[in-house]
């Protein structure tokens, strides 16, 4: 037997296995031929995502909004990215689902059902901003590894579930406790048992605030499976890795949580500010955190066009980590001048907030609206890209769209 005769029907065993029954006739395929239920799904049906949606990779899944699909104040299903390192699990019963906590550091192991954590501790609903780490990484001249995510991988749904430090108290925390990390049910690409894809983690400081939620319903309803039905931790303003979906269990650490992706260059900086396409020690990374302070403008799209004489008005969003935005700022002559716009309160910390300007513009041409914002530190987002880094991580440059003015 050759060796495409071999390769061929070792896939076809393996799709066998997949789905647990010979494929008769099997043998009688054209070469080449992929069955209907070896095809990939059509993730805009199979997630429930807006076909303007960016497919950017289909193994694992990963799909960002463009900015434009953003508008909403609370980020519904339709247009929230997915970012996945594994396969996504298949639905498990809830009524079997169990929550373990564990760890060097707690003073009893325990484990929860979901009827348990929503009967025993009291429920708490916020509005939390998720954004990917590498959310703008395309821009990065060398290109960085990863996802080509540009503008679109943050999201600020409304999360209902219980506090983890509700949780953690009802466990039991030794003081020697530095750190928590979350362990999901999703597979490793290569499906290997022993193999977690991500398996991140927060300082308990961030563990216990307020925010840091044990989750089951997104904008009032359960979860959806690809964002972590049933369970899911949420840790807003952190890059979004940090906030484990599939949630089966969570590791309280005497130290900081070593699990996948916590290590080498994974979700890391440069601890200090490299020249482009340098080549950094994992020794000289450091974990990134906060995530930094961030602007969209989500009206009208790029490629607007408006009658001389009339004034445009523009909206967006804009958020800082663990802090807030406290001011917000436009300019059309690339940056040379800035004006005020009108910033909204976040509804509850860690949200983001909305922002808006009505512009004029004093002749026909064309322009560039550029968003900046500033947290309330004093920090603002920078013009240009800000220090270049090898996985491209927080790019927090001003958001620009392009307007002619006929």
């Amino acid at each position: 037997m050759n060796r495409r005769k071999f390769v061929r029907r070792s896939a076809l065993a393996a799709f066998a296995g997949l789905i647990g029954t010979d494929i008769v006739f099997g043998a009688k395929m054209t070469e080449g031929y992929v069955p209907l239920g070896a095809q990939d799904p059509d993730p805009f049906d199979l997630f429930d995502k807006d076909p303007e949606m960016v497919l950017l990779n289909d193994k694992p899944w990963n799909m960002e909004a463009r900015a434009h699909l953003l508008d909403d104040s609370i980020t519904p299903n339709k247009y929230m990215f997915i970012r996945n390192n594994g396969i996504v699990p298949e639905q498990n019963e809830v009524s079997d689902w169990k929550l373990t906590v564990d760890g060097e550091s707690v003073k009893q192991q325990k484990s929860y059902s979901l009827s348990d954590l929503k009967s025993r501790f009291a429920p708490h609903t916020y509005q939390l901003t998720l954004e990917c780490g590498g959310n703008g990484r395309a821009e990065f001249d060398p290109p960085a590894k990863g996802n080509q995510w540009t503008i679109g991988a943050v999201s600020c749904a409304q999360w209902t579930g219980v506090r983890l430090r509700d949780v953690l108290e009802d466990v039991g925390i030794k003081n020697d406790a530095v750190y928590i990390g979350y362990h999901g049910a999703d597979l490793h690409l290569t499906r290997d048992p022993n193999k977690e894809p991500i398996s991140r983690g927060v300082p308990m400081s961030k563990a216990l605030q307020d925010e840091t939620l044990i989750a089951f319903q997104m904008n009032g309803k359960d979860i959806p499976l690809v964002h972590g039905h049933p369970l899911r931790l949420v840790a807003g303003g952190w890059p979004a890795s940090v906030s484990g979906k599939w949630l089966k269990r969570i590791s309280v650490r005497n130290k900081v949580h070593d699990g996948e992706k916590m290590e080498g260059s994974s979700y890391r900086m440069p601890c200090e500010p490299i020249a482009p396409g340098e080549v950094i020690s994992d020794d000289d990374m450091c974990i990134i955190e906060s995530m930094p302070v961030k602007s969209l403008i989500t009206h009208p799209k790029s490629g607007a066009m408006l009658a001389k004489g009339k004034t445009m008005d523009i909206r967006g969003h804009a958020w800082a980590g663990e802090l807030e935005v406290g001011k917000m700022e436009y300019s059309i002559d690339f940056g040379a001048t800035w004006k005020p716009c009108s910033l909204e309160k976040p509804v509850n910390r860690l949200a983001w907030q909305r922002f808006s300007a009505n512009i004029a513009f004093p002749k026909k041409g064309y322009y560039e609206i550029w968003a900046k914002a500033t947290d309330t530190k004093g920090l603002s987002q920078p013009m240009i890209l800000p220090g270049w880094n090898p996985k491209g991580y927080l790019n927090n440059a001003c958001h620009r769209i392009a307007v002619k003015i006929t």
